[in-house]
């Protein structure tokens, strides 16, 4: 029933109901209201209260909610905001930092410093529960005050202008046949996946490489084979990027692969680092080199559960395969494939193609000025080369590259070697004469006509008539050092 005059609910909505469908001013609205007015016993008034009480809205909430009634609000976003800021200067990357209640408590008691002074609450006056909800409600709260702002998506316009570049451990964990040990470490290489990622079309070439971590001349003989050209029919990333982008490890640190990109014209970038751009995350890498690194892993090396690689030549085969295969799959958004996209979206100018591999050896080349021992040796890395004896003694410069097993050595504009290491210092009762270069025979010429030049009397007693006259060059003799007799009777 309802609470005006006793009309019951329903009757009121079918009261409603049937005065929805006449106009505003038809006179059949009258002659419905005094029916119900004269079947339920009341009057019009009594009806059109009803009526007007049925669609009125109650709140369900007070008027005031979200408001604060303790404190002014004023004050308690204050608070609020100086309780956040001790969460965030407190904070540390484990992700501890100052609770709520601590945050409380240092208000009330010591107070605050900040830019406009001293801010101290009064005892009692803040309550954790009521601080921790309107931290939520406002918004001060640490997970959005912490909250990385929208990620900016970017994609390069054409193929082979920004590579990414990413080294990811293999799950393959061990190869029985590794190409090769170093002795001087524990254990056995490491297959890694090493992967470059076109930008553009999403065409990925990777290759397994036996390492004991990410070191640089491996970084730099993968890119060779990514940019130069592959063998078979199929079509494959190739050619010399304008740009690579990779993270801030071992590689992008050493000066060597700076000096190749530079010197092949690619332009090298890096994440920034970690804080470098506020609260946005810089230091990572995802989406684009991550996404092949995951197909390879789940779709590919699963399958080495029932037949596992025995050589690297072996294992880098059956990614190839598996590579193709992927490049060959649609692109994130086109209606075509990888590959075809990447050779779709080529500039017009055409791939820039990829130097010999010895000419990429002498780009990671690097001059070091040395110089040459008495015994006509130079100690590099721990190995002696023996150069020409005619550089022993001399200040050069040493021309030895990352890929190198040979040694050049310059001198005045003038390039000597290759020189591969020595054996060492000769066994004992062993002889070993080099022979003679060039600077040695002129010495010795020079030494004998030392030995038989003079110069005339006169520049010693002057221009005399008698001494006037050219001084005979006449050689002379010498005698070996010897004791003198000792005279036994001077002694006794």
């Amino acid at each position: 029933m309802s609470k005006d005059g006793g009309i019951p609910a329903e009757a009121l909505l079918d009261l409603r109901r049937r005065l929805d469908d006449l106009p505003s001013r038809d006179p059949g609205r009258r002659v419905l209201i005094e029916g119900a007015a004269s079947l339920f016993g009341v009057s019009r008034a009594t009806v059109y209260r009803a009526l007007s009480g049925q669609l009125r809205p109650k709140g369900l909430r007070r008027v005031d909610r979200g408001e604060p009634r303790a404190v002014p609000r004023t004050e308690l976003e204050r608070y609020c905001e100086i309780i956040a800021a001790l969460k965030i200067r407190t904070s540390n990357k484990k992700g501890r930092r100052l609770s709520t209640a601590r945050a409380i408590e240092l208000l009330e008691d010591h107070g605050v410093e900040t830019p406009e002074g001293l801010v101290q609450a009064a005892k009692g006056q803040l309550n954790k529960a009521t601080v921790n909800r309107y931290l939520r409600l406002w918004g001060y709260d640490h997970a959005r005050m912490t909250r990385a702002p929208a990620a900016v998506r970017f994609e390069a316009r054409t193929s082979n202008a920004l590579w990414q570049f990413d080294i990811s451990p293999s799950d393959l964990k061990q190869i029985e046949q590794p190409s090769w040990i170093d002795p001087n470490r524990k254990g056995l290489p490491v297959p890694m996946l090493f992967s470059v990622v076109d930008d553009r079309s999403g065409t990925s070439f990777q290759e397994y490489r036996c390492v004991y971590g990410e070191d640089v001349e491996s970084g730099l003989r993968f890119l060779f084979n990514a940019m130069a050209p592959k063998e078979g029919d199929e079509t494959q990333l190739q050619g010399i990027p304008e740009a690579i982008y990779l993270d801030n490890g071992p590689i992008a640190k050493s000066g060597i692969f700076h000096t190749v990109m530079e010197r092949l014209g690619i332009r090298v970038m890096t994440h920034d680092p970690a804080g470098s751009d506020g609260r946005r995350p810089t230091a990572r890498s995802k989406g684009k080199v991550e996404r092949p690194f995951r197909t390879v892993k789940e779709a590919h090396e699963t399958l080495y559960h029932f037949h596992k690689p025995e050589t690297e030549a072996e294992a880098n085969a059956w990614l190839a395969r598996f590579i193709g295969q992927y490049n060959a799959q649609p692109h994130r958004r086109e209606p075509h494939s990888r590959i075809e996209d990447w050779v779709k979206n080529l500039p017009s100018t055409g791939i820039r193609q990829m130097c010999s591999w010895e000419r990429f050896c002498t780009f990671a080349r690097e001059p070091e000025t040395r110089k040459v021992a008495g015994d006509a040796r130079i100690r590099v890395d721990g190995a002696f080369y023996e150069v020409d004896p005619d550089l022993a003694g001399e200040t050069v410069t040493l021309w030895w590259g990352l890929f190198d097993h040979e040694l050049f050595v310059e001198l005045n504009d003038k390039r000597f070697g290759p020189y591969r290491p020595s054996g060492g210092p000769i066994p004992l009762h062993r002889y070993r004469k080099p022979k003679k270069t060039q600077t040695q025979v002129r010495a010795d010429r020079i030494g004998d006509l030392a030995q038989k030049i003079s110069v005339p009397r006169s520049a010693l007693a002057g221009l005399d008539s008698s001494l006037a006259k050219a001084a005979d060059v006449l050689p002379f003799t010498s005698q070996a050092f010897g004791l003198p007799p000792l005279n036994w009777s001077s002694v006794s």
